[in-house]
């Protein structure tokens, strides 16, 4: 069948903006999980979509708000993933719906690099107030966390003139080609996709629970291994710029031990090294703060964020001190999306949320919730080798009883059993075997509460 669009015809009346009925905030089985229009829409997607897809969970969800998600089957599930921390503000979170409505009627697109407008400069000056430090700062908007962890080097690299970049174990990134270099896991993030960018180097990650001399010296012994990589074996004259996720998020939700990420600042500040600290997943109140360096008294150079920025629109930022964001030249820095103005919009629809609800205060409380919960499991079932995390970003560490090997087919099949049962979770860490917890933060006590007894279940 053709479609055929006559356009010369008049347009068609304005129509008033949709509005919906609030999604019921219950989780509801109608049918098996996936269900079978989930099942069908999966087959023919298997027609015409690369292989190379993946997929958590095999259902199509027509809706979501708070802390649901609507199949085609008529299926309510509770939404521990947020879409990989995006929906912190909830699926089609009102004040996001409203500014994007008003904003898509008025302005779908022009280039900030072309024509300018007010949406992209007040994300920035948001980002600019909100940020650790009372530097000057200056920000620059991009797509994507992958785009801006990019942005960030080059901006750090423009800088100083200095080519090498140092990241760490366990580290997510991004898939363009430098942040997949950047990136530590092979499958599936690298596998097959080389060679890569140069001048990238990796220290090990202080990751308390499986440092080798315990977790009282992790903190030590991993800043003296970074160390000697910036100084000795790189050359800090070298050095552009030391990159780290304050909480490591894909790599299984990593909490540094307390001073370690102070003593990286101090490294990168000994040397003239740009801190960059991406945020992208732990950014925007996520972690019971609106940046997780807050909660270590971190203040980076460049700060990354993107995710939950804009409530499911794709939207990035580099954020940092002015004098390194004006280090780049006029037109260095941009694209054709960057910073799109519903892009923008819903931004502002998310900050406005955050505030309105008290949602940073939100996510310390449903990480007392979540802890409650789970702590009292962890202390008696010795598949769980730790609990951990901060705010609404909390994880669960599953190994085989008695040691700390690895068990990813233990997180896979608690996974397959929440998401049964309608409880989305999502599997993470370098060995595929954590469990990683991403709740909206505006998910009420008693869904949140319902979700982790599915969970507790299919962990007995």
């Amino acid at each position: 069948m053709s479609l055929h669009v006559d356009i010369t015809a008049p347009p068609a009346p304005s129509a008033a903006p949709m509005t919906l009925a609030p999604v019921e905030q219950v989780r509801k089985l109608v049918t098996a999980i996936p269900g079978p229009a989930s099942q069908a829409r999966h087959a023919h997607r298997t027609s015409v979509l690369s292989a190379g897809l993946g997929t958590v969970l095999p259902v199509f969800i027509e809706r979501g708000g708070g802390g649901i998600l609507v199949d085609v089957d008529g299926n309510h599930l509770i939404d521990l993933a947020s879409g990989i921390a995006v929906t912190t503000v909830g699926a089609s979170a009102p004040a996001v719906v409203h500014r994007v409505q008003e904003q898509v009627a008025k302005l779908t697109h022009t280039c900030f690099l072309v024509t300018e407008y007010d949406g992209y400069v007040e994300v920035c000056d948001t980002l600019n107030r909100l940020a650790p430090g009372d530097q000057p700062k200056k920000s620059a908007l991009f797509s994507t966390g992958s785009e801006a962890v990019e942005n960030a080097v080059k901006i750090a690299r423009a800088a100083t003139g200095r080519p090498a970049v140092v990241t760490f174990g366990h580290a997510y990134h991004g898939r363009t080609l430098l942040t997949m270099t950047m990136t530590a896991k092979n499958a599936p993030y690298k596998d097959g996709f080389g060679p890569f960018a140069p001048e990238v180097y990796r220290a090990p990650l202080a990751y308390p629970y499986r440092w080798d001399s315990g977790p009282e010296r992790c903190a030590a012994e991993a800043l003296a291994a970074l160390e000697d990589l910036v100084v000795k074996q790189i050359g800090a004259r070298h050095c552009a710029a030391i990159v780290i996720e304050p909480i490591q998020g894909e790599g299984g939700v990593i909490v540094p031990p307390p001073g370690y990420l102070q003593g990286v600042a101090e490294l990168a500040r000994a040397h003239e090294i740009v801190l960059i600290a991406d945020e992208v997943q732990t950014g925007i109140a996520r972690t019971g703060a609106i940046f997780a360096s807050e909660l270590e008294g971190l203040v980076p150079d460049l700060m990354t964020t993107a995710k939950g920025l804009a409530g499911g629109l794709p939207l990035g930022a580099v954020t940092g001190r002015a004098d390194l964001m004006d280090a780049v030249s006029p037109g260095g820095l941009g694209g054709t999306f960057a910073g799109n103005p519903v892009a923008c919009a819903a931004a502002l629809g998310v900050f406005e949320t955050i505030e309105s609800e008290g949602l940073v205060a939100r996510a310390r409380h449903i990480e007392a919730i979540i802890r409650a919960a789970l702590d009292p499991v962890a202390a008696v079932n010795p598949i769980i080798g730790e609990v951990r995390g901060r705010g609404a970003m909390v994880a669960l560490e599953l190994v085989v009883p008695g040691t700390k090997t690895p068990a990813p087919d233990l997180a896979t099949a608690v996974a397959a059993y929440c998401h049964r049962a309608g409880v989305l979770v999502l599997q993470a860490g370098t060995y595929g075997n954590v469990l990683r917890l991403l709740p909206p933060l505006v998910m009420s006590d008693e869904l949140l509460t319902e979700a982790l007894g599915v969970l507790v279940e299919a962990l007995g």
